[in-house]
């Protein structure tokens, strides 16, 4: 086991790493396929539904892989996290598994499950306004003051590598070759890990990154080469995928998806319906999106096997 306070870099070895280390602990998800889905867009479409995962969603591999490697004096001294929700939830919940305490960072405007779902896995709650005071300053000085370790939702090496091992049970599970892999991005912690999974074990297979339409961040950086912030943008109902900025270290790793996508919060919204009425699968807006790019006909799907990440379910 590497220890926490060890530089490295995140990579494919690093992802394998974390796939014994979270065995046990997270959820091994289910590759699922629906006949009325691939009739609807006339292709084969394999859905990874990290919507069943601890916590409702794929941040708990990655806050496991990260939490699960303090040391023992780390271990007293407690974490911090920033973050809408879900990461605020998979950090609380790992913190409790190891025995250490958990301070999180939380919009005012949280979704109130996911305010809930921290407090019920013994996590405190510290609230901010989003659009007046910096999260990642209130993080940084919590942790300064008790000594704490910050656990960063995307821009940690241990965290991405734990996202990544999304991208090695696909290719365990998946019966078929993959010509394209649809995921959504906002920090880009999940579809970098699932980038270094895909450069080394399908290199074929495309990746394709979505956004929320005004939150496009990563869309406006790859196609400047460097890392940019979208203009000032209403809200949206995804909720988990507002981040402004990409990640200085998920940034490099995910230059190489295909392209970025877009949606609306129209057509996510529709992409949460059919994934209850028809799917029978409950997924919030933010873990919606790579369906509602294949629903609304942004990636093609006909005589094609997709695979597409349903991220989160807490809604």
């Amino acid at each position: 086991m590497r220890l926490s306070g060890r530089m490295h870099t995140a990579s494919f070895a690093g992802v394998r790493d974390a796939a014994r280390q979270i065995a046990g602990h997270a959820v091994r998800t289910p590759l699922i396929e629906s006949p009325a889905l691939n009739a609807h867009v006339g292709g084969r479409v394999l859905l990874k539904a990290e919507s069943l995962q601890l916590a409702g969603a794929f941040k708990f591999r990655g806050a496991y892989n990260r939490i699960s490697r303090l040391t023992a004096d780390e271990l007293t001294r407690g974490v911090v996290a920033y973050s809408s929700g879900n990461h605020a939830q998979a950090v609380a919940a790992a913190a409790r598994m190891v025995g250490t305490t958990a301070i999180i960072v939380m919009p005012a405007d949280s979704p109130k499950v996911k305010v809930e779902g921290v407090r019920s896995f013994g996590g405190e709650v510290r609230m901010y306004d989003r659009y007046t005071e910096s999260r990642e300053a209130i993080g940084e000085e919590i942790a300064a003051s008790k000594g704490s370790i910050l656990v960063r939702p995307f821009d940690d090496p241990f965290v991405i590598e734990g996202q990544g091992t999304i991208g090695l049970e696909i290719m365990e599970q998946a019966d078929a070759r993959l010509d394209q892999l649809v995921c959504g991005a906002s920090g880009g912690g999940l579809i970098a890990g699932i980038n270094l999974a895909m450069a080394a074990l399908s290199p074929h297979t495309k990746v394709i990154a979505v956004e929320p339409q005004h939150y496009n961040d990563m869309q406006l950086s790859i196609a400047a080469g460097e890392r940019l912030t979208h203009p000032p943008a209403p809200g949206t109902i995804c909720d988990a995928l507002m981040t402004d900025r990409p990640g200085e270290l998920t940034f490099p790793i995910n230059r190489r998806v295909e392209r970025v996508e877009t949606v609306s919060d129209a057509e996510v919204a529709e992409a949460v319906r059919f994934a209850f009425r028809t799917l029978k699968l409950v997924v919030e807006p933010g873990g919606a999106v790579s369906l509602a790019a294949v629903l609304a006909g942004k990636v093609e799907t006909r005589d094609r096997t997709t695979a597409v990440i349903l991220s989160g379910g807490n809604v």
